[in-house]
């Protein structure tokens, strides 16, 4: 009996559901948070809090 805890490729092949609804939240958010909780060591819950950035508006100085 081995104790090698290396996964089987059969294992490392399956993505979990968790990492794949992680990875959907990060690949569509530009500026934000993505927060996991994790409870006796199972993700449980994911958060994603997006903030829009808005560019400060140039004013423009009159010509002398």
């Amino acid at each position: 009996m081995s104790t090698d805890s290396t996964p089987s490729p059969v294992q490392t092949l399956i993505e979990p559901e968790w990492l794949a609804l992680v990875r959907s939240k990060v690949r569509d958010l530009r500026y934000g948070i993505v927060q996991l909780v994790v409870h006796d060591g199972q993700v449980t819950q994911i958060d994603r809090t997006e903030k829009t950035r808005i560019a400060p508006e140039r004013e423009e100085r009159p010509s002398n």
